[in-house]
């Protein structure tokens, strides 16, 4: 669990809210500033042409990926297979606490 005050994080999920990619997820995968980040999903936005977005435009969502962080951390980039990778498994964890509910 990860305050959603603190700002954003590497790894993190984000589901964007404005712009042409509205209602799509993406991961954190640079800091620009407390205000700015760059996100990448690893299909249509690759990591060598992340989007910068402003944090205001995008729903932090309470989940990092690990494989992402830790890539990113060990040797400063990802590969686009682990975005997806960590994008399809956020997106099959959601879908399990959908039917969960049911």
């Amino acid at each position: 669990m990860i305050d959603p005050d603190s700002g954003p994080h590497l790894g993190q999920v984000v589901e964007i809210l404005k712009g042409r990619d509205k209602e799509q997820f993406c991961v954190v995968v640079r800091i620009d500033s407390p205000r700015f980040v760059y996100i990448a999903d690893g299909d249509k936005r690759k990591y060598d042409r992340a989007k910068r977005k402003n944090v205001l435009h995008l729903n932090l969502i309470d989940y990092i990926s690990s494989e992402v962080k830790e890539s990113i951390e060990e040797t400063g980039r990802v590969t686009n297979g682990k975005l997806r990778y960590a994008l399809q498994k956020f997106l099959e964890q959601q879908n399990h606490l959908l039917k969960e509910g049911e």
